[in-house]
Formats: structure tokens, C-alpha cells, sequence
């Protein structure tokens, strides 16, 4: 049976991409097994009774060594915030190529802290920093010192002891340009230093709170039970800065979702499905209720979109257990089918993550699809004609040419970079100052800008002779050949309405990094959790795949 993959018209829209949940190509779990067999260490742990200091992990292979250097900074409660515009930070992380001499770690101690004001060098891959949960940490560093375990449900709520605020790389304020490391093989797929930094600061959290607990209580302390440590993450704060990646970058939108609607294709034509895989499947269903039970949120969006998927969820656990025939050819076609009649999008797209599970054969080569070199797509095809344009303007752009920007509420917002951190920003058009500034990110409303301008050029106008006269186009022209080729390459949907939703846009980029636990906390910024669930360093080479459906015990 041939299955066509899903129609970009349909998965592309924002309200659908921004209901996708991790899975097994996500970036953190692909990390974890790729680097599941290095050497880990922790290096160096110089913190004073407080927990403030320096503490060094290391991932090693062969002569390949990635060094994640922590400095934990006293600083006040007023100090303290997860808004961009933060100068201080409880911990400040940066990941070290190699092993650091003594004179590096001076020398970042005195710019890492800094962050953007700070000057690191070609020698530092990531960036970032992080708060503490106070009210989690503080509890969490009382029970320990006193010779008892945290109640999990309490931890259950929150999920960590830190969130970060921002990871950075590729260059970004002196780090080493992505050109410098591009070609290593163990770092081939999208964001694994990223990931490996944020893996290495959760383990961080539990060695502070251990070293604070033990510092102020050394006959009575416990160290944090493992099965606890296991079942906390690392939290995030997310806002607009994300956005515009996916508008910005899209060969790299395409491959990654090319892969998982590659990964659902090649599901639905299995013939012959077999019964441990379909158990497989329904553990990890059991398992996601409960650890959706923990999902809180004070978003009456979220809390809708929860609820929903708590009820859908229901349904497709009692389709399985009465309604699935595992031997009969192509069940999970006919799951797919039924799911689409019965299920919402935010449950039918869980439901595409989880049935990857028992399939590595399947998603393992599409993880070394998901990395892109953009520039060999960046040249725009001149010799081409009006002619060619238009059809593809039409056939691939055909919902969007549908759009009216003439009216108001389709034109109502604008993307622009604010002065103070450069930070991307959303503003309204007939409220704000700032139009004048607005970034290139209104791709729908600059197609159907060029639609109408072509309508008036010959068929047989080359694309370089048109260029000459309309370069304010120029970047939506590159733009429609590269959708040309690569069909999941852009959002179907106006980036600029009345009705956008950009947490959408976030969500859909979290999902691929392994996010759980979506905590929008307006329209446009969000909590999420990392790795929770997660071996810890010392259990990678024996570690459960599936232990993201993991319930919290």
C-alpha cells in the first residue's frame, strides 16, 4: 500500500503545527542516544557552603571532549528574572571544546556571568543561564538537609529546580561560528551542543542542592534520591525571540517536518503489525496520562487545549484496547483514518508521536535528515520565467492567495527588533509606533504582494529582468522556489493577523527540541520542562528510549 505523505495545506497551518509534541525524533532524546556511549565525568566541584562557585562536567570520546563550565553567582531576589532584559542570573553556564586550563576558566568567570555584555571566544560553543525555582529549591534543599526526601507531588507541580532563560550558539556574541564545527560527526543533527549543555546543567541542579544540603546539615543531610532526580528537568522560559527562527529558516522547517510526516507515511503502510509493538504503544499512552495530570498551566487556552486532550486521549486508549486489530493488513492506516475522524489536533498529533515509538528502523535515518545547508538553496533560479513563478505561486501558495490584506485585521501586526537586546518583538500596526521597522517576517502578505505584481508582467519575463525592478521582493521570489522543492518548507498561515496565536509558532520549535509540559503564560511567551524523565549521566549506556512516557514516581 502507498500512502501519500499529508498535504503541507493541512499540516502547515499555525493552530495545527502548534499542537505537535516531542517524539522520538526530537532533538534531546536523539542526543541522548547518540551520545550515550561517550565517557561522562564531573571534573571539578568548587562551590562554598552556599553552593556559589565553579563546577565543571565533561563528555569525552576517543580525543573528542565537550566541557560544560557552571558558575553559580549570589544575587539578590529583586535581581532575579527570566525577562530578557535580566542582567543577573543565579548560574551562568558556557560549553568549553576541550578541556579548560586555568586561565580560561579565569577568564570566563569574569565574562560568562556577563553573558551578551560579556567577551567569549572562538573556544566556547554554547551559552546560557538560568534561574533557580526558589520556592522548589529552597524546599527541596530544607528536606534534604534534614534528613528527608521532597514530596514528589509538590516537585510534580513545577517539574525543576532551574529554568533557563536563553541558549545561545552559532556564533552569537563571539562563540564559535557554526563553519568551525559543522562537520563533526557527532554533532551532525540540529542543536545537539545546545542540548548537551542543557543536559549537563540539570545535572548541575542536583549536585548544588546535594553540596548546599550537606553544607548545612553534614551529620543529618540525604542526597536527592535518584528516582526524584530522574523525574525533574530543566525549565524554560521561552518568549518572541523563537518566533521568527522557523520563518527564517525554512529548508531547515522542512527537513524537520519532511521527517516526522516521512516517519507517520512509512508507520501507516506497515502490513503486518506485531503485538509487542502495539503494546508498546498503549504503555506509553497509560503512562502519558498520568504525567499529562501534572501538566498545570494558568492559560485558559492551554487548560482548553489540555482537557481536550485528556477526553481524545480516552477515546484513542479505548480504540486500541476494543476497536484495534493488530492482525489485520495496515491497522495503523485505519488507526490514522479513525483518529482524523474522532480526534482533535492536539491529540491526533500526540498520537503521531507516540506510535513512532517501537520504530528506531524508521525514525533513526530520518534524524540524519533533519540538519540542512541552507546556502546550496539560497541562489534564485533567474533563467526561470513569470510563467513558472506564477504556477508555483499557485499551486503552492494557493490558501494564502486567498487572504485579503486589504482588510484590517489581517494586517494587523508587525514583527520588529527591539533596541534595548535586539530581541524580536510583535507590535500592533494601528496602535504602535514602528511600522517603518517592521522585519521581513509577513511572508503571506508579501506573496500575494507578489501575485498581484506579476499579474502584470509577461509570462515569458525572465525572474533576473524582473529582480532589476522589483528588489523589495526579492527575499519572497527566493522564497517560492525554495517551496518549490521542498514542500513543508512554509507556514500556510498570515504570521501578521489579527487571529495569530505566536505560541503557536514557539510550540511547534519546542516540540522538535523534546519540550514537555506547555505553560503558556500569555500569547506570546511560555514555560516548558527539558529532559524530565531523563537518565541521569551514569545510566545513559543502560537507559530506557521510551523513558519520556515515563509516569512521575
Amino acid at each position: 500500500m502507498e500512502i501519500q505523505l499529508r498535504d503541507p495545506k493541512e499540516v502547515m497551518k499555525l493552530s495545527r503545527l502548534g499542537s505537535f509534541h516531542q517524539s522520538k525524533l526530537s532533538f534531546l532524546r536523539s542526543f541522548l542516544q547518540e551520545f550515550k556511549n561517550w565517557k561522562y565525568k564531573r571534573d571539578l566541584l568548587d562551590l562554598d557552603e552556599n553552593g556559589f562557585g565553579v563546577v565543571i562536567y565533561s563528555f569525552r570520546k576517543e580525543n573528542r571532549i565537550y566541557s560544560l563550565i557552571c558558575f553559580a553567582n549570589k544575587i539578590s531576589d529583586q535581581e532575579r528574572s527570566d525577562r530578557v532584559i535580566a542582567t543577573k542570573w543565579d548560574a551562568a553556564f558556557t560549553l568549553f571544546d576541550g578541556v579548560p586550563t586555568k586561565q580560561d576558566i579565569e577568564r570566563l568567570k569574569q565574562n560568562v556571568p556577563k553573558q551578551e555584555v560579556g567577551r567569549m571566544s572562538f573556544k566556547e560553543l554554547t551559552l546560557s543561564r538560568a534561574n533557580k525555582s526558589v520556592r522548589i529549591f529552597d524546599y527541596v534543599v530544607e528536606c534534604l538537609s534534614n534528613g528527608k526526601q521532597p514530596d514528589k507531588d509538590k516537585l510534580a507541580k513545577v517539574g525543576y529546580l532551574y529554568r533557563t532563560t536563553a541558549v545561545y550558539g552559532s556564533g552569537k556574541f563571539g562563540l564559535a561560528d557554526r563553519f568551525r564545527i559543522k562537520n563533526r560527526e557527532e554533532i551532525y543533527g540540529p542543536f545537539r551542543l545546545e542540548m548537551m549543555l542543557v543536559y549537563l546543567v540539570r545535572q548541575f541542579t542536583f549536585d548544588q542542592v546535594n553540596h548546599i544540603a550537606k553544607s548545612k546539615n553534614p551529620k543529618k543531610a540525604v542526597a536527592l534520591d535518584p528516582n526524584i532526580s530522574r523525574n525533574l528537568g530543566i525549565g524554560n522560559s521561552t518568549g518572541l525571540g523563537m518566533a521568527p527562527f522557523i520563518v527564517n529558516h525554512p529548508l531547515l522547517l522542512n527537513n524537520w517536518i519532511m521527517a516526522r510526516e516521512t516517519a507517520l507515511k512509512q508507520i501507516r503502510e506497515i502490513k503486518e503489525v506485531k503485538k509487542k509493538d502495539v503494546d508498546l504503544i498503549i504503555s506509553c499512552l497509560q503512562n502519558s496520562k498520568k504525567n499529562i495530570d501534572n501538566w498545570t498551566t494558568e492559560s485558559e487556552f492551554q487548560l482548553l487545549k489540555i482537557n481536550n486532550l485528556k477526553k481524545d486521549l480516552d477515546l484513542l486508549l479505548q480504540y486500541f484496547l476494543t476497536k484495534f486489530d493488530f492482525e489485520k493488513e495496515f491497522s495503523y492506516n485505519d488507526l490514522y483514518i479513525w483518529a482524523k475522524k474522532n480526534l482533535g489536533e492536539e491529540c491526533l498529533e500526540f498520537m503521531v508521536s507516540v506510535i513512532m515509538e517501537p520504530y528506531e528502523k524508521i525514525t533513526n535515518p530520518l534524524i540524519r535528515t533533519m540538519s540542512a545547508d541552507e546556502e546550496k538553496f539560497f541562489t534564485i533560479p533567474i533563467e526561470k520565467t513569470i510563467l513558472d513563478l506564477r504556477k508555483v505561486l499557485e499551486l503552492k501558495y494557493s490558501d494564502i492567495l486567498k487572504i485579503d490584506f486589504k482588510k484590517k485585521e489581517n494586517n494587523q501586526n508587525f514583527w520588529f527588533i527591539s533596541k534595548n537586546k535586539e530581541e524580536p518583538r510583535l507590535a500592533n500596526r494601528f496602535q504602535d509606533e514602528g511600522s517603518d521597522l517592521e522585519q521581513p517576517l509577513a511572508i503571506a502578505r508579501d506573496i500575494c504582494k507578489l501575485y498581484e505584481r506579476i499579474s502584470n508582467e509577461k509570462n515569458s519575463l525572465k525572474i533576473g529582468t524582473f529582480l532589476m525592478n522589483n528588489n523589495d521582493l526579492r527575499h519572497v521570489v527566493r522564497r517560492a522556489f525554495i517551496t518549490e522543492k521542498f514542500p513543508y518548507a512554509e507556514i500556510q498561515d498570515n504570521t501578521i493577523g489579527a487571529k495569530l496565536m505566536p505560541i503557536d509558532m514557539l510550540r511547534l520549535k519546542l516540540s522538535f527540541f523534546g519540550a514537555v509540559k506547555f505553560d503558556p503564560r500569555s500569547d506570546k511567551w511560555l514555560r516548558i520542562c527539558m529532559f524530565q524523565g531523563a537518565p541521569l549521566p551514569t545510566e545513559l549506556t543502560t537507559s530506557d528510549d521510551h523513558w519520556v512516557y515515563n509516569s512521575i514516581n
